[in-house]
């Protein structure tokens, strides 16, 4: 893995627990594919996936925790993540470990996927 590409990903994660929706989305390719962890499904584009997080946000505050990051075989690259989510009092409805891949075009994420 280079470490550019790296970077890329803990600096989303940054983002991501900054509340900082402009950088996370500027990471994104205009036409993302997203999963709804929350709410299930999936997402498409820049903007759908803001609504989503400012949606998300309003009711629950997740952090993620990276714990390792790695290219796979097909290209896509892999994050483990701690996430802990709290309700707006900050009391812990949730304690996991999950895996998402990324695949990217060019500098920008294309889709995301969670696995267990």
């Amino acid at each position: 893995m280079t470490s550019e590409r790296a970077d890329q990903v803990r600096a989303l994660y940054q983002s991501f627990n900054d509340r900082d929706l402009d950088a996370v989305l500027a990471a994104m390719a205009p036409d993302v594919d997203w999963p709804n962890g929350w709410e299930g499904g999936r997402l498409t584009g820049r903007d759908e996936v803001g609504a989503y997080w400012e949606r998300q946000w309003n009711e629950i505050r997740p952090t993620t925790i990276v714990r390792d990051i790695k290219d796979r075989s097909d290209g896509t690259v892999e994050a483990r993540v701690r996430l802990v989510v709290r309700d707006p009092a900050g009391n812990v409805l949730e304690r996991s470990e999950v895996t998402h891949v990324y695949e990217f075009v060019g500098p920008h994420v294309r889709r995301m996927t969670i696995e267990p």
